[in-house]
């Protein structure tokens, strides 16, 4: 009956104003991993990249887009590497291109700490239709909307 190819897999980001790029990345882990892990940036580490929503909100919001899956939990995140460095469970980590560097750290770490490696899955971008990556910044600055639609002569 199990059909996944890991037990645990972690998941990290800011999910700030979620869009067609988290939800790609986030349904990677759930395909892999029996139980996923979604570390979500607190305010104030979060808080680095700007004007971004609450963390409760942010963490609402995926609680809400997972509502029929009980095999996940989300927890905040005040650094880049989270429980992945304590806790010896998780056997992959899903990132993106984008963060794909934080894994390879952790892995060092881990690996320094007598823990196994983790396997490193990386999703590429989904992009815009302009052929840019989809991301928080550039809706929050009104260029597209959260399915990569070009927003024209719009300001938010």
């Amino acid at each position: 009956m199990n059909d996944k190819k890991y037990f645990k897999v972690a998941v990290g980001g800011t999910f700030d104003k979620f869009h067609d790029g988290h939800k790609k990345l986030l349904s990677t882990a759930f395909e892999l991993g029996n139980r996923v892990e979604i570390g979500v940036t607190s305010d104030a580490f979060g808080g680095l990249k700007g004007d971004i929503d609450s963390c409760e909100e942010r963490m609402s919001n995926l609680k809400l887009f997972f509502s029929g899956k009980s095999n996940f939990n989300v927890v905040p995140l005040e650094d880049p590497f989270g429980t992945t460095i304590y806790e010896e469970d998780f056997d992959a980590i899903v990132v993106s291109e984008e963060t794909e560097p934080n894994a390879i750290k952790i892995n060092d770490i881990r690996v320094s700490k007598g823990m196994k490696p983790l396997d490193i899955v990386v999703v590429s971008f989904v992009l815009a239709e302009d052929g840019n990556p989809i991301s928080s910044t550039r809706i929050r600055r009104g260029e597209i909307n959260k399915n990569g639609l070009i927003i024209e002569n719009q300001k938010n």
